[in-house]
């Protein structure tokens, strides 16, 4: 009874802990966004926590369908394709379709859905709710590209799989640059001047950086809550041993088939939010190295463990974009001053990271966390153990 207690105390007292750090980051970007100066420290920090929040998510989504459900899905970069596309297409203002759809005179859908919104709300009202609306049409769209493709492709497995959403990932890549659906997707061309981070506004105060922290945030505590779900529990069991799950009544292709379904919507809305903050996509960047550089993300963090997603995919981006930067300078500043190193050139950055990378694979094999989780619930049940060791033991005892 009174090791219950303890934990339910626990779990309340990291719950409140875990709300009040989520508060306080929260006020500490709306501050980013609105009142701390610009510096140089501040123009490499916003970038980072922005491309941060949105692999995250991404990588999370991958999580789902590689760590939980056990399928070695390859076909990320497309469902992000699909997303990215699908945002910008519904929110390119009608005035700007002549001159983003210059080759295809001006296009095929010539309304926006934040202008649309905007006339009726305002035009801070409509931007906020005009993309939250585009992001979630960009994860059904998605989902119902995943939905299409899910039917031949989940009977495959493991390589086979991998293999075939590969090929899908390029397939798409290649129709969505065909001009024949220039009118509609732009062709080869980029799509440029919808709605981005820099419009999503609350009156006059910025939400440049709160905005993907807070769609992200709400996608990955309804991936959490599916996988404690009956259905989580049932994607493990198809991970875990495909025969006795069968066995045990669960329909190894409706819960593969829905697994690939949510998995590529919270791609496409990742997709969706990356086309926000790159404020520019053409169909050419998504290529299979971006799903390589999410698998090794996921990696890294460890296979199975959410937590351990979101972490490795900020640790990777500011290493990639911030941290490891000085190693292509050509010289690195010690004390003021500025010494000159000759092997520091254009592309170190690399090999180091590269280096970096094959450290935590060949000594980590099972990433930061591993399939574990970060729980400030369990962080305060260790402190009560250290705090009153001899309860601890007492409570094991028993």
């Amino acid at each position: 009874m009174e090791n219950t207690l303890q934990k339910n105390a626990a779990k309340k007292a990291g719950s409140v802990i875990a709300w009040c750090l989520v508060a306080a980051l929260y006020a500490f970007l709306i501050l980013l966004d609105n009142v701390l100066p610009a510096n140089g420290f501040t123009l490499m920090l916003i970038p980072v926590l922005k491309k941060g929040a949105i692999y995250s998510l991404i990588c999370v989504s991958m999580n789902l369908l590689n760590g939980f459900t056990g399928l070695f899905s390859l076909g990320q970069a497309g469902f992000l394709l699909v997303g990215a596309y699908t945002y910008a297409i519904f929110s390119v203002p009608a005035e700007q379709h002549n001159a983003v759809y210059q080759y295809f005179d001006g296009g095929a859908i010539r309304f926006s859905i934040p202008e649309a919104l905007g006339k009726l709300l305002g035009e801070n009202a409509g931007n906020f709710i005009g993309a939250v609306v585009c992001i979630i049409l960009a994860g059904l769209v998605a989902a119902a590209f995943a939905a299409l493709i899910g039917i031949p492709v989940l009977r495959l497995k493991s390589d086979y799989l991998a293999i075939a959403t590969l090929g899908f990932a390029e397939i798409i890549r290649a129709i969505f640059q065909w001009n024949s659906l220039g009118p509609i997707t732009n062709g080869s061309n980029m799509l440029r001047k919808y709605t981005n981070f820099s419009d999503i506004c609350v009156g006059s105060l910025k939400l440049s950086t709160a905005f993907p922290f807070l769609i992200s945030m709400v996608c990955i505590g309804l991936i959490v809550l599916l996988i404690n779900s009956s259905y989580g529990r049932a994607f493990k069991a198809v991970r875990d041993d495909e025969v006795a799950a069968e066995a045990m009544g669960i329909s190894l292709f409706k819960h593969k088939m829905l697994s690939f379904v949510i998995s590529s919507f919270f791609a496409g809305v990742g997709g969706a939010l990356l086309a926000m903050y790159q404020t520019t996509i053409q169909a050419s960047a998504f290529k299979s190295a971006m799903t390589y550089e999410i698998l090794l993300i996921v990696v890294i963090g460890g296979i199975g463990s959410v937590s351990g997603s979101c972490i490795a995919s900020f640790l990777y981006i500011a290493c990639n974009e911030w941290w490891l930067r000085f190693l292509d300078s050509g010289s690195v500043s010690l004390f003021g001053k500025t010494i000159a190193v000759p092997f520091f050139r254009d592309g170190f950055r690399k090999v180091v990271f590269s280096v970096l990378i094959m450290v935590i694979v060949l000594f980590f094999s099972r990433g930061i966390m591993g399939d574990k989780e970060l729980s400030f619930a369990g962080m305060v049940r260790k402190f009560q153990r250290k705090k009153s060791p001899d309860g601890a033991k007492g409570g094991a005892g028993k």
